[in-house]
Order: structure tokens, then C-alpha cells, then sequence
């Protein structure tokens, strides 16, 4: 049988898990960077935030998300399928 503490664990990790709007230190957590580096994310504008009262900072997690997914890389096959794409439809003099 689980004790209480554990299933208070339990609770509040998958309260975090579901959360959607987060604090500047939990959307750096959630991100996995280091404050700095999010404040330098955060002045050049590279990711969505909002101050309420201009003051402190905050985070949707669908903003987070699409921070870090940004830029993908794709794959070998996926390159070679767009090399053959573009041979077939390159028009021949």
C-alpha cells in the first residue's frame, strides 16, 4: 500500500504536468535552460511571454513547446526523398 506522502507526490507532479501557464523559473525548468539563457531568449524576442503588471514574467505552455520544437531537423531519408523530388521536377535545357 502507497503511503500518503507518496500519493501527494503523485498529485502534485501531475498537477505540474497539466499546468498551462507557468512562472519565468518554471518555464525555465520546464525547458530545461538556465535563467540567464531564458532572459536572453526573453530580450531578444525569440519567445512569447507576458507581464501582467509589467513586471514579472510568465508562460503558455503551448508557447513553450513551440519554442523548443522550432528549427527541426530532418532526416537523411527525408532529404534524399526531396533531392529526388526536386531532380524529377527540374526543368532540363
Amino acid at each position: 500500500m502507497k503511503s500518503i506522502k507518496t500519493i501527494l507526490s503523485e498529485i502534485l507532479e501531475n498537477l505540474k504536468q497539466n499546468k498551462q501557464i507557468f512562472t519565468f523559473q518554471e518555464g525555465c525548468n520546464y525547458c530545461g535552460i538556465s535563467e540567464s539563457t531564458m532572459y536572453k531568449h526573453t530580450a531578444a524576442n525569440r519567445v512569447p511571454f507576458y507581464r501582467p503588471e509589467g513586471k514579472l514574467i510568465f508562460f503558455k505552455r503551448e508557447d513553450l513547446d513551440a519554442f523548443m520544437l522550432r528549427n527541426r531537423q530532418s532526416t537523411q531519408e527525408e532529404l534524399e526523398e526531396k533531392a529526388a523530388v526536386y531532380s524529377l521536377n527540374r526543368k532540363k535545357f
